[in-house]
């Protein structure tokens, strides 16, 4: 836990480090890319600290902004779950089940079972559309997709805009809470004066 708080800490300093001018296009930032939903700020552009496509290789930048999402859509309801657990709510079955990441640790494999066929589902019944943007999953008899929100092509950009950013700040928002339960066992400091710990024992 340690190794991966120093990684954190470290990977957000380097964030913030100030660039150094004259190497944008061959350090930690990706030209091809700039113009692309998502990015840092009109200043930074792509940033993309490792070269991971300062190829400009259009496949692999889809499939590591497929991937982006995704763990963003993850993220997002890992968050949301996180919190519902610390809230006392469980499914049947689960009554005992302590909140955080222990519950994990005290799962028994049948009550497995609905996460993994749930997982599954998601997996096979929902399809990339085809020419479409990663993370486009429309292209079924149920579509998931931004629906009525999304009228004309800026709504398109705007939404998707929004929900790269939400996902990013889920990704950092579970991951600080997974480390605050580490650390005193009570993931949201900003709930210290409501007690809302007192039903776990903390």
């Amino acid at each position: 836990m340690k190794t991966a708080i120093l990684a954190t800490l470290a990977a957000t300093a380097a964030a913030f480090a100030p660039a150094q001018q004259g190497q944008r296009a061959a350090t930690s930032l990706a030209g091809a890319f700039d113009n692309e939903i998502g990015a840092a700020s009109p200043e930074l552009g792509c940033w993309d600290p490792l070269n991971l496509v300062a190829d400009g290789d259009q496949a692999r930048f889809d499939r590591l902004r497929y991937v982006e999402l995704k763990h963003g859509r993850i993220a997002q309801l890992a968050a949301w779950g996180y919190a519902t657990t610390w809230s006392g709510a469980r499914f049947p079955g689960c009554e005992n089940f302590p909140a955080g990441h222990y519950a994990v640790l005290k799962i028994d494999p049948i009550n497995l079972i609905p996460v993994l066929l749930t997982a599954g589902a998601l997996e096979v019944l929902w399809k990339q559309k085809e020419g479409s943007f990663p993370g486009d999953f429309s292209a079924t008899a149920f579509p998931v997709g931004f629906g009525p929100f999304a009228k004309t092509e800026a709504d398109m950009i705007d939404l998707r805009t929004k929900e790269l950013n939400n996902g990013r700040a889920a990704m950092m928002g579970i991951l600080g809470m997974l480390v605050h339960e580490q650390l005193d066992g009570k993931p949201f400091i900003f709930f210290d004066k409501f007690d809302i710990y007192a039903p776990f024992g903390n």
